[in-house]
């Protein structure tokens, strides 16, 4: 079998795995979104890698309801090039300690709203500490995750919890620890990645269920 063949079989495989499993959690989340909605609560998106707030957002087809919660941490100084920056320690917005509080705060995210966070792994201070927040807040939270992945990690975040064990609802993507679908041995690697490709598909049908349901309201 070819390469891309093989990433047509196990993504399929996924997809199937979706439809039969997580038919359950997504009338659970979306019955929770079409009730926040229908109180002049407001449906946010946050994810901390990059799908959802693009493809679930603004597309031709797509619910005006669902609000993107941006978040954009930039520091620029062109200095010359430094010799301690090859051992420096790289810091990525979603390990910021105290950033959660900043994004509920600033965000106009309230209680009554709910917050649909995607994160593959689930272990970030930024995913797990936004859920927190934002259920201290009074916020109905949804997590986008791979279960399979996240269950294998620590959890980075102080509280010692993952993305899953923390929101109110949880979406999993039914992805593999590693992503990628196609082990090449030639590279030594697995290439084809299938989490965008789950989490478009969970998004636009758990957007096509808060519809059905919206409209026998």
């Amino acid at each position: 079998m070819g390469f891309q063949d093989e990433y047509y079989l196990r993504m399929k495989e996924i997809l199937g795995k979706i439809e039969v499993t997580q038919k359950e959690a997504l009338d659970e989340s979306a019955r929770a979104i079409a009730e926040v909605i229908s109180h002049g609560g407001v449906f946010h998106i946050m994810d901390t890698g990059h799908m959802l707030m693009y493809e679930g957002v603004g597309r031709s087809g797509g619910m005006m309801a669902a609000r993107p919660l941006h978040v954009t941490v930039d520091v620029d100084n062109p200095v010359r090039p430094r010799a301690s920056a090859a051992g420096r320690k790289k810091v990525f917005m979603d390990g910021i300690a105290g950033l959660p509080e900043y994004i509920i705060a600033r965000g106009d995210v309230e209680a009554g709203d709910i917050l649909l966070i995607g994160s593959v792994s689930g272990v970030k201070t930024l995913p797990v500490g936004l859920a927190l927040m934002a259920k201290e807040a009074g916020v109905i939270t949804i997590g986008l995750t791979s279960l399979a992945y996240s269950g294998s990690l620590t959890s980075q975040h102080s509280s010692g919890k993952r993305l899953f064990e923390v929101v109110d609802h949880v979406l999993d993507n039914c992805c593999p620890p590693g992503d990628a679908l196609v082990t090449v041995p030639e590279l030594g690697q697995e290439i084809c990645p299938s989490t965008g490709i789950a989490a478009a598909y969970l998004m636009w049908s758990l957007q096509a269920r808060v519809v059905e349901i919206m409209l026998a309201k």
